[in-house]
């Protein structure tokens, strides 16, 4: 359920309840939809709600787990030659039921949460760093992973 956040709270409760305010209208949007919906196409864009929602559970565990908290890819991400078929989540998505992709997508929230809980604050910087070499703290990355919900 969506949920506002608190306009009294701190900065970084802010992110925390914002993201998970787009993260509860991403799933929102696709609740109740059927396997025929989320899949369907409109032209021109090749993009599916299917796609976008397995999507997000890959940008939360990759931004969250991988390169936040160092630990290795989960499958089927672990698997896929991402410099063969960068679309891969998109495409697979195709095949999966609308409730399997929801509760991938909700795991993978549940595990970003478990990652902020477990960090040491805001400030606390990621085990990998960017592709320019530098590490990103907790801070930064609650806002991206805000506009990379919220732009789809």
């Amino acid at each position: 359920m969506r949920t506002d956040p608190d306009p009294n709270c701190s900065e970084f409760r802010l992110l925390v309840e914002y993201l998970d305010y787009q993260r509860e209208t991403a799933l929102s949007k696709t609740e109740d939809l059927t396997h025929v919906q989320l899949v369907s196409k409109h032209p021109p864009s090749e993009l599916t709600l299917a796609g976008l929602l397995y999507h997000l559970a890959l940008v939360e565990e990759n931004w969250m787990e991988v390169r936040f908290s160092g630990l290795p890819d989960r499958e089927p991400w672990a698997s896929v030659d991402w410099d063969a078929d960068p679309n891969w989540e998109f495409r697979t998505s195709e095949v999966m039921e609308p409730e399997q992709l929801r509760v991938r997508y909700r795991q993978a929230c549940e595990r970003s949460r478990e990652v902020v809980t477990a960090a040491g604050g805001a400030d606390q910087l990621s085990a990998k760093p960017r592709r320019d070499g530098r590490h990103f703290s907790l801070r930064w990355v609650l806002p991206h992973l805000i506009e990379e919900t919220a732009r789809h």
